[in-house]
């Protein structure tokens, strides 16, 4: 993996501003805001100790893993590390499938909870029944970078956007709720303290190219260390681009450990992280080589799993 890069700020073409306001009429729409609400009723729940309402963890992964075999061949590369202890499972981020295809292939227990955009993890139909019927999602509501975009771009120069930047700022939360993160915060410490598991994405966005990632969040050392659990990477390689039959990759590597501290130093942050991005340095393919031949349903699947 090539060093981390800071991410541009998007171009704000006509695809980006679409996709902007697909992203408001997601956070307007009553049935994400009714899944989001039932989740962070949950995460209050979690927190206090109560076992919430979810699948078996074996019934999900069959399930999981029966959708994604139809579509894709998976291949899972170095298996003596997949963690069968509670831990913090990272990976890169290059497609909404990431998430469900690491679940079609990870043991049962721990119970992964997904810490993820809210509005991506509901954005489709299909998301909306199989994560509402699954459970297991811890929501964060935030703005996205192109939404921010949008709101500096209606300051400078282009008044065209001053309706859709104002609706933003009015619709959007932005993920400054302090009583919201420490809710998420004391949910995590519960489920990871009973034995569950956490997977999160630590870039907090969608990589660009295979084989490269954006720096890496602090959160995701955080919980690990003020749990006392491991952080387990994986690299997945070939999300980028999706097609039919398409192979896809599962790299598991070893546990990155960290010091337990429940109020973490900043410099042993710095340096958890440092040893996170070595671990997907590791990982990650320095050169990723194109499949040849034809990308037959590629339009329609990359556009499902947006």
């Amino acid at each position: 993996m090539s060093k981390s890069v800071v991410p541009p700020t998007p171009d704000l073409t006509s695809a980006v501003i679409q996709r902007v306001r697909e992203g408001v009429a997601m956070a307007q729409n009553p049935q994400v805001r009714r899944h989001i609400t039932q989740d962070l009723a949950t995460l209050s729940a979690m927190a206090t100790g109560q076992v919430d309402d979810r699948v078996s963890g074996r019934f999900r992964r069959w399930l999981m893993r029966r959708f994604i075999k139809t579509f894709f061949r998976v291949r899972i590369e170095n298996p003596q590390y997949i963690p069968t202890f509670p831990n913090v499972l990272t990976a890169n981020h290059l497609s909404h499938l990431d998430p469900f295809l690491i679940l079609a292939f990870v043991p049962p227990h721990p119970y992964y909870y997904i810490l993820g955009d809210a509005r991506t993890l509901y954005n489709k139909r299909w998301k909306h029944w199989l994560i509402g019927w699954a459970g297991g999602v811890i929501p964060l509501e935030r703005w996205w970078k192109e939404e921010m975009a949008v709101m500096a771009a209606a300051q400078a120069n282009r008044p065209d956007l001053a309706e859709l930047a104002a609706t933003i700022q009015r619709e959007v939360p932005n993920g400054s709720s302090i009583q919201q993160m420490r809710q998420i915060d004391q949910a995590v410490q519960a489920l990871l303290g009973r034995g569950d598991g956490l997977m999160i994405f630590p870039e907090g966005r969608l990589g660009e190219r295979e084989g490269k990632m954006y720096p890496l969040k602090r959160g995701t050392v955080l919980y690990a260390m003020r749990s006392g659990v491991p952080i387990v990477p994986i690299a997945i390689i070939g999300t980028q681009d999706l097609y039919f039959r398409k192979r896809l990759t599962l790299r598991f590597g070893p546990p990155v450990l960290v010091p337990h501290q429940p109020r973490p130093k900043r410099q042993d942050i710095d340096a958890a992280l440092a040893q996170l991005e070595q671990a997907f340095a590791a990982l990650l393919p320095a050169d990723y080589p194109t499949p040849p031949g034809p990308k037959f349903l590629g339009h329609w699947l990359n556009h499902l799993f947006w």
